[in-house]
C-alpha cells in the first residue's frame, strides 16, 4: 500500500486543524472556549464500547497516521461490513482500496467526473470526518463541566450538553463526586445552523431545556430512526422573546443512513441510531437537562459554584421573605412582566398570597435544588426545586426563570411542575 500519499496521512493525523468545507466552523469560533480557571490536561476519550462505529473509525485513522495501511484496510472492511450504511466509513474504505493501485491525495479521492457530480456529498463527508477528528483532538479539560451547570440535584441523574459549532453532544452522569463526562457523540444540527427564532427556519434552538418524554421507534416513521427524545422548546425564555416553532427532538436517522451531514436537519439534534439508542437507555425524562450552546465554555466545578453564589444569595433572600410571609418583600423579587401559565403578576398575586397564608410563617426548605445558567444578551437562571414547609412531609416542585435586571435578580416565570 505504498501509494497512500503522505499528504493524506498528514491530513488524517491533523484533519481537525482545518475543515474541507468548513460549513459549520465559519459560523462560530473554531475551538470551544475554556475559561482561564480550567488548567491542566485535557480529558481522554471516555471509555466507551470499542465496538461503536466512531471508535472504530478513529482507530482506522490512527492506523493510517502510523502508516499501518494493511491493518487499516482490514479494520475498514470489518467496519463497513458491520455498518454498511456508514457513508464516511465506506469512503475511507474506498480510499484504502484505491491506494493499493494508485496514489490517494485526499479523503474521497475519486475520479474527477464522479467527484464533480458528487461534490456536495463529498464536501459533507469531509466536514463530518474533520469534526469527528476535531472532537478526538480537542478534548474538554479534565474534570471540567459546561459553565451552564451551576448546580444539579441528585434527581438530575444525567445531563446533556450540545456544542452546536462542533457538532458534538456530551453526556454526563451526576455522580456523588459531581458531574462526570461518560460519553460524547457526533451530531447533526439544523440546515441553516443554530439559534432558532421562528417556525420553519431550519435552525436548532439555543438554550436550557429538559427532556419531556421518550418516543419508541414503533410509534414513529423510519425517518426518526431508533426513537426520539423531545425537549421543551420553546421554553419560557424563548416564548418571552417571541420565538416560535415546536417539535424539537433528539432523534435517530433513517435505516438507510448511518449519520447525517453536520448541518442537515429541520432544527432537531440528530445522532446515529446506535448512539441515540444508548442515550435513550441511559437518561430519564423530565429531570434530564439539555443545554444547547453555540460553543461550550468549560469551567471547573469550583468556578461554577463561585459564579453561582450571587444568584444563590438572591434565591435565599426570596425564600426567607416567603418564609416570613412578607408579601411586599416577596413581590419585590418579581419582574413587572412576570407571568405564570398565562396569568400576569396582578392576576397571579392572589395565588401567591394563598401560598404565604398556607405557610403561616413556617420556614421553607428547598429539596433537590438545581440551577442552570443561560447567558447571551441577558443573564438567565432556570431553577427547579421542591418547596417544603417545616412540619410538612411533602410539597410542590417548582420551576422558576430569573433574569438579572440591572444589579438585581427578578423572577419572570414561576410554575408548578410536580
Amino acid at each position: 500500500m505504498r501509494w497512500l500519499s503522505p499528504v493524506i496521512l498528514f491530513a488524517v493525523a491533523v484533519a481537525c486543524s482545518t475543515s474541507a468545507g468548513a460549513a459549520v466552523q465559519k459560523k462560530s469560533a473554531a475551538k470551544s472556549k475554556v475559561r482561564k480557571a480550567v488548567p491542566g490536561p485535557v480529558a481522554p476519550v471516555p471509555p466507551i464500547d470499542p465496538g461503536l462505529a466512531e471508535t472504530r473509525l478513529i482507530q482506522i485513522y490512527r492506523l493510517l497516521a502510523s502508516s499501518q495501511s494493511r491493518e487499516a484496510l482490514d479494520q475498514a472492511q470489518s467496519l463497513v461490513r458491520d455498518y454498511p450504511n456508514f457513508q464516511l466509513a465506506q469512503l475511507v474504505y474506498g480510499d484504502l482500496l484505491s491506494a493499493r493501485f494508485r496514489q490517494v491525495q485526499t479523503l474521497g479521492d475519486v475520479p474527477q467526473p464522479v467527484s464533480k457530480a458528487g461534490a456536495t456529498a463529498l464536501g459533507e463527508l469531509r466536514d463530518e470526518s474533520s469534526l469527528r477528528l476535531k472532537a478526538l483532538r480537542e478534548r474538554p479539560p479534565v474534570g471540567a463541566i459546561p459553565s451552564q451547570f451551576l448546580a444539579l440535584s441528585s434527581r438530575n441523574r444525567h445531563a446533556i450538553a450540545v456544542d452546536a459549532s462542533r457538532s458534538r453532544l456530551y453526556l454526563f452522569e451526576n455522580q456523588t463526586s459531581g458531574l462526570t463526562l461518560i460519553a460524547d457523540y457526533y451530531i447533526s444540527i439544523g440546515k441553516s445552523g443554530y439559534e432558532k427564532k421562528v417556525e420553519g427556519d431550519a435552525r436548532t434552538p439555543l438554550g436550557v431545556y429538559f427532556i419531556t418524554g421518550s418516543l419508541s421507534p414503533q410509534t414513529l416513521k423510519d425517518f426518526y430512526g431508533s426513537g426520539a427524545l423531545p425537549i421543551n422548546y420553546p421554553n419560557e425564555l424563548d416564548s418571552r422573546r417571541g420565538k416560535t416553532g415546536s417539535g424539537i427532538w433528539l432523534h435517530g436517522t433513517p435505516s438507510n443512513q448511518f449519520a447525517r451531514p453536520p448541518q442537515a436537519t429541520d432544527g432537531c439534534v440528530v445522532l446515529s441510531n446506535p448512539d441515540l439508542s444508548q442515550i435513550m437507555r441511559t437518561v430519564q425524562s423530565r429531570t434530564t437537562p439539555v443545554v444547547i450552546a453555540r460553543s461550550l465554555q468549560w469551567v471547573t466545578p469550583s468556578t461554577a459554584r463561585i459564579e453561582g453564589k450571587p444568584f444563590e444569595n438572591a434565591l435565599a433572600a426570596w425564600q426567607n421573605a416567603k418564609s416570613r410571609g412578607d408579601m411586599n418583600e416577596v413581590l419585590s423579587f418579581y419582574s413587572t412582566d412576570f407571568h405564570s401559565n398565562g396569568k400576569t403578576l396582578s392576576e397571579w398575586t392572589p395565588a401567591l398570597r394563598n401560598q404565604l397564608d398556607k405557610v403561616r410563617g413556617r420556614s421553607l426548605q428547598f429539596k433537590d435544588l438545581s440551577m442552570l445558567r443561560w447567558t447571551d444578551s441577558a443573564d438567565t437562571m432556570v431553577v427547579t426545586f421542591g418547596e417544603v414547609a417545616d412540619g410538612s412531609r411533602s410539597g410542590s416542585t417548582r420551576r422558576q426563570y430569573w433574569e438579572r435586571q440591572g444589579g438585581q435578580w427578578k423572577i419572570f416565570y414561576e410554575g408548578v411542575i410536580g
